[in-house]
């Protein structure tokens, strides 16, 4: 085997070949649980599935039941702003055409997946509508954006393949750390080839991560409530950490920010060390392709470093920018074209 690499190895490639490794290792403990784990259907709950009945209570007694199996879900179940929480262990699979869709509300706030404080998590084909068009409260642009697709707090060891989120009140994904235990940090999260279309608020809120992972994902017309981006990165103290987070591929279109980082409240007493890596992004038509802003060290410890690697940006209404508001000397904020 040639032990060198070859002089053309980039940076990036180096990404890429430890992202693919990072599935890699993931699908294939998927795989083997597959090969080994019963599957059981939806239906054996008493999830009807015929896009009207109000499937909630069905759902979940479904989720608590098939720990250790994988739950498979078909047709065109409907559920209540009252959501579904999984547990340690869920492993659900959505079958070809299935789909989860809110019924009519009346509520600013959401979640119709609550993975909290749980892990070993894996959910393929999720497909869910957030029905913003039932949703009769009402819309203000400056806030109240909190109906949320899938809700991840305090979890590990969770894997979303393919997950669609629409049309939801407030985000498609959101990313936080624990709101029981506020030092309980999601870490371990791989999210490959997200589409969230038609959300309000963001296609995916992070307000705190540690060995994030989103690869291939679609972020588009997000609008209606600020931010309005397509991935917002927005930590609400300093107590939320931005560490190994891999952004790679992600195609944002139509938004009012294609990537979004606000930074002012990480800093305080303890020391924060920030590694964000973005690679391939490619905006369409979004008002801002990119911002980075607001992070002021304050005579805090913060550094690390933040990079776009390679984006490609068309039809932005404005250019990029990555200084408003910043005063953090031994953050690194970089575009490598």
């Amino acid at each position: 085997m040639n032990r060198h690499r070859p002089a053309t190895f980039t940076r990036r490639d180096a990404l890429k070949l430890a992202v693919c490794a990072l599935l890699s290792v993931a699908c294939e403990k998927s795989a083997v649980a597959s090969a080994t784990t019963t599957e059981v259907a939806a239906e054996t709950f008493g999830v009807k599935g015929d896009g009207s009945s109000n499937d909630t209570v069905a759902l979940q007694r479904a989720i608590d039941n098939s720990v250790g199996k994988v739950l498979v879900i078909s047709g065109r179940p409907r559920i209540d702003v009252r959501g579904l929480t999984l547990r340690s262990g869920t492993r659900i699979r959505f079958d070809e055409k299935a789909s989860i869709k809110l019924l009519p509300h009346n509520t600013y706030e959401y979640q119709m997946f609550r993975i909290w404080d749980v892990s070993n998590v894996e959910i393929t084909g999720l497909m869910l509508d957030g029905s913003k068009e039932l949703n009769s409260i009402n819309s203000d642009p400056r806030k109240n954006g909190y109906g949320m697709g899938v809700s991840i707090t305090g979890a590990s060891n969770v894997v979303l393949t393919n997950p669609v989120t629409n049309n939801c009140w407030g985000d498609g994904i959101y990313i936080a750390n624990s709101y029981r235990n506020k030092d309980l940090v999601c870490s371990g999260l791989v999210i490959q080839s997200h589409n969230a279309n038609g959300c309000r608020r963001q296609g995916v809120s992070l307000i705190s991560g540690r060995n994030v992972h989103i690869l291939d994902a679609v972020w588009e017309n997000i609008r209606g409530t600020v931010p309005s981006a397509g991935l917002d990165i927005e930590p609400n103290s300093n107590q939320d950490v931005l560490e190994n987070i891999v952004i790679s591929n992600p195609i944002t279109r139509n938004c009012r920010a294609g990537i979004e980082m606000w930074l002012a409240n990480i800093p305080g007493a303890v020391a924060k060390k920030i590694d964000i890596e973005i690679s391939g992004h490619q905006d369409d038509g979004s008002d801002n392709a990119y911002i980075v802003s607001a992070l002021k060290s304050n005579g805090h410890v913060v550094d690390g470093k933040i990079v776009s690697r390679h984006p490609h940006w068309i039809n932005t209404k404005g250019a990029p920018y990555l200084s408003q508001g910043m005063d953090a000397s031994n953050v690194m904020v970089q575009i490598e074209r």
